[in-house]
């Protein structure tokens, strides 16, 4: 999440505060009450290189839609899953994260306004051919036995319940993240991941080489939603960062928090170890938005 900045009214200037009085003072502040979807697809905005996270309408990627004025922050919707909405009353923006199992083409939100009617925002998904990836590792985490495979099944059922987690994000929130390890990025976002020659999930993080014990320190500010070792990700760090944002790291050494935690940007969360389905020590970093695993990328400094 970067350097998304909020528009507070201390901040306008007078000819700003007068242009937001008079707005209000013509009903203008409030979206049109409109059943219709837009004419065309919505571009993504072309944010200041500053703000974050960058727009990318592609499969793993974010898409930035303007939402225009409205007196309150509107609630907006991709499906039945809300949506992460910043902004102010002269422009608010939602931003959508994009599934990398999604199909290319035309795809749409849904905006419901305080006391107005439900209208459609259309974009469009551009296409984008990720590199694959080959790997070795030990068979049994490729090829599991019945126990290990029900072990997954549990995993996978409670950390749907970790997932689906949409708090308030606070009005302060700055989206622009800090790499929470250094390093050397060893594996790229969306790989098309090859298992002893078998296909699985494309990758859906961001690995970065570092030794074991290596502090692992909050993008930022966030809360523990979840902790634990898991079959394939070994030891795991969930964070809230409110709106839909969480943030995951995987193949932890040792954790050093725990769920209920509240961390400020930098703060020590954990330490890289080689925890879980891994070739080597290394962190596994995944961002997630409105549910959708995007790339990490877009919200850091290149």
């Amino acid at each position: 999440m970067h350097h998304i900045r909020t528009v507070s009214s201390n901040l306008l200037t007078p000819a700003m505060n007068r242009r937001c009085a008079l707005l209000g003072t013509l009903g203008l502040l409030a979206l049109p009450a409109t059943h219709v979807a837009a004419a065309g697809p919505a571009k993504s905005k072309r944010p200041h290189p500053d703000v974050w996270p960058h727009a990318s309408q592609v499969p793993g990627g974010v898409a930035r839609l303007s939402l225009g004025p409205s007196a309150r922050r509107p609630a907006a919707f991709a499906g039945d899953l809300p949506l992460l909405v910043l902004g102010d009353a002269i422009e608010w923006t939602a931003l959508v994260g994009i599934p990398l199992a999604a199909v290319p083409g035309d795809a749409s939100i849904v905006v419901r306004p305080e006391g107005g009617n439900e209208r459609q925002i259309n974009y469009a998904v551009s296409p984008k051919q990720y590199r694959e990836q080959r790997l070795t590792v030990p068979p049994r985490t490729v090829d599991l036995s019945p126990e290990d495979e029900a072990r997954y099944e549990r995993e996978r059922a409670h950390l749907a319940t970790v997932m689906a987690t949409f708090t308030d994000l606070r009005p302060d929130a700055s989206l622009q993240m800090r790499v929470p390890a250094p390093g050397r990025r060893s594996s790229s976002f969306g790989l098309r991941r090859v298992f002893n020659g078998q296909s699985r999930n494309p990758h859906s993080g961001m690995d970065i080489a570092a030794g074991t014990g290596t502090p692992v320190l909050a993008p930022l500010p966030g809360r523990v939603i979840d902790t634990g070792d898991y079959f394939f990700n070994g030891g795991t760090v969930w964070l809230d960062h409110g709106g839909g944002l969480l943030t995951m790291y995987c193949h932890l050494s040792r954790i050093d928090v725990k769920v209920g935690d509240v961390l400020k940007t930098g703060e020590q969360l954990a330490a890289v170890g080689a925890t879980g389905r891994v070739t080597g020590p290394h962190l596994h970093w995944s961002v997630m938005l409105n549910r959708a695993m995007v790339d990490p990328a877009l919200f850091i400094r290149a």
